[in-house]
C-alpha cells in the first residue's frame, strides 16, 4: 500500500491508495498538483483557527440525547495528564445491530489496528495511533465521548468526498465574474440531507466501495444516486446520466485533501478520515446540463455559487476554499 509523504505539495502523476469505509482501493490522478495534509498535526493548509478538532467536541452527540464530557482546549491532547477523565461510552443502536459495514464490539473480536486487517484498512493518514485497553485512541485527542457513536469502525472510518464543480455562466455562455474580487465564480453541487446533518449543506458523500471496485467508480455511482437520483430514472435516462458522469469522472481529478476530518460523529475511539477529490466540468458539457434531483438520502440538491459565506458541514468549506484557489476562482 502506498501512502503519500506528509508536508509536501506534489505535482505530476500520483498513485494514491486509500480506503472508503474500510476497503482499500486505488485511484489515479495525473498532471495536477495535490494538497496532502494532516489536519491535527499542525501542518495543514486548513486555517489554524479551525482546529484541533472543535466539531468533534460538540456538546450533544448528533442523532442522540447523549452529552459529551466537556474537554477544555488544554486537555485535548492525550499527552496532557487528566486522571479524572471518564467520558460516557456510546454506540448507536444502528451500529450495535451489526450491519455489514460495522465492526463487532471489542471483546467479541480483536481487530488488528494500524494495519490492513483482512478487508478493512485500519491505517490512518495521520500516522500510527495509540491503542489502549484494546481500543484505538483518536489521533487528534480527547472528544469527551468513548465508543463508536454513529461510526461503524473502531479507529479510522475512511470515506471520500467528490467535489463536482462548473463555472457560473451568463445567458451567452460567458463566465460570470464576482463584482468584488473580479474572479470567475465557481459553482458546486450541494446536498441538503434528510438525516441528523440536515441543518447544514454538504458535499455528496462517497458510499461503500464494492469488492474489487475502483474508488473513482464508487464516487461516480454515489454521485449519480445522490445528486441525480439515477435509481428512479428510466433506462434511457440512466444511460444518458452514465455517459456524462463517466466522461467527467474519467478525467484527472484534483486531490484536494487527505486526512482527519473534524466531524461531530467522532469519538475517542472512532473517527472520520477522507480523501476529497475535485472533478471539474470545465466546458460545461457533462453534468452541468443534467437536471439535479435528490436521491433517497438527500432532501435537496442544487448548484450553489462557491463563496466563503456559504455554511457547510464539517470540513467541507475548507475543501472548497482549496478548490477555489486551485481554479483561481472567487472565494
Amino acid at each position: 500500500m502506498i501512502h503519500l509523504p506528509l508536508r509536501r505539495h506534489l505535482v505530476g502523476p500520483i498513485r494514491l491508495a486509500f480506503t472508503l469505509l474500510g476497503l482499500p482501493h486505488t485511484v489515479w490522478t495525473s498532471g495536477v498538483s495535490a494538497v496532502n495534509t494532516s489536519y491535527c498535526r499542525g501542518h495543514s493548509t486548513m486555517p489554524s483557527s479551525a482546529g484541533p478538532h472543535v466539531k468533534s467536541r460538540c456538546p450533544q452527540y448528533p442523532g442522540s440525547n447523549i452529552k459529551r464530557l466537556s474537554v477544555p482546549d488544554d486537555k485535548v491532547d492525550w499527552t496532557q495528564k487528566w486522571p479524572e477523565y471518564n467520558p460516557v461510552s456510546y454506540t448507536a443502536p444502528s451500529v450495535l445491530n451489526n450491519p455489514a459495514w460495522a465492526d463487532p464490539d471489542i471483546g467479541s473480536s480483536s481487530p488488528n489496528f494500524n494495519t490492513v486487517d483482512g478487508a478493512v484498512d485500519r491505517t490512518s493518514f495521520e500516522g500510527s495511533y495509540k491503542v489502549e485497553n484494546g481500543k484505538p485512541l483518536n489521533p487528534c485527542g480527547r472528544t469527551g465521548l468513548a465508543g463508536r457513536g454513529l461510526l461503524g469502525r473502531w479507529g479510522p472510518n475512511h470515506a471520500a468526498d467528490p467535489i463536482v464543480t462548473r463555472w457560473k455562466v451568463d445567458v451567452k455562455g460567458a463566465k460570470v465574474h464576482h463584482s468584488v474580487s473580479q474572479k470567475p465564480v465557481l459553482q458546486f453541487v450541494s446536498i441538503k440531507r434528510k438525516d441528523w446533518a440536515s441543518r447544514h449543506s454538504c458535499l455528496p458523500y462517497g458510499g461503500m466501495v464494492d469488492p474489487g471496485e475502483q474508488v473513482s467508480l464508487t464516487l461516480q455511482r454515489e454521485f449519480s444516486e445522490e445528486a441525480l437520483n439515477s435509481l428512479s430514472s428510466s433506462p434511457a435516462e440512466r444511460a444518458e446520466i452514465h455517459q456524462r458522469i463517466t466522461n467527467l469522472f474519467k478525467s484527472s481529478g484534483f486531490m484536494v485533501y487527505k486526512g482527519y476530518v473534524d466531524d461531530p460523529r467522532n469519538t475517542d475511539n472512532s473517527w472520520m478520515e477522507t480523501v476529497a477529490v475535485n472533478f471539474h466540468d470545465d466546458l460545461g458539457n457533462s453534468v452541468s446540463e443534467l437536471p439535479l434531483e435528490a436521491g433517497d438520502d438527500a432532501g435537496q440538491v442544487q448548484w450553489v455559487d462557491l463563496d466563503s459565506s456559504f455554511p457547510l458541514y464539517a470540513n467541507h468549506s475548507h475543501f472548497l476554499e482549496i478548490v477555489a484557489k486551485e481554479r483561481k476562482a472567487h472565494w
